[in-house]
């Protein structure tokens, strides 16, 4: 189940400002919060992205069950078997 964060529109005395609630997707928005009733709008969250990306490791590509294509020549693809030496 999806995270979704919501913020009280106006303040409360039990509940904090923003808070999260595990929901399923198919189930609309919620409009009050579930504790203290008062009116709650829905945030829209960042999404997580990785600084850096691990590079491609064509070893543990293959022996992972993907075929690795190189580029031979203009627009020409062929299986490209790794080194087996170490």
């Amino acid at each position: 189940m999806p995270i979704y964060e919501y913020e009280h529109t106006q303040g409360s005395d039990i509940c904090p400002v923003r808070f999260e609630v595990n929901r399923p997707m198919k189930t609309p928005p919620l409009t009050k919060c579930p504790v203290c009733k008062k009116p709650v709008h829905k945030l829209f969250g960042s999404v997580y992205m990785p600084k850096h990306l691990k590079k491609v490791n064509v070893r543990e590509a293959t022996s992972n069950g993907f075929t690795v294509l190189k580029k031979s020549s203009k627009g020409e693809y062929e299986v490209h078997k790794p080194d087996r030496g170490i």
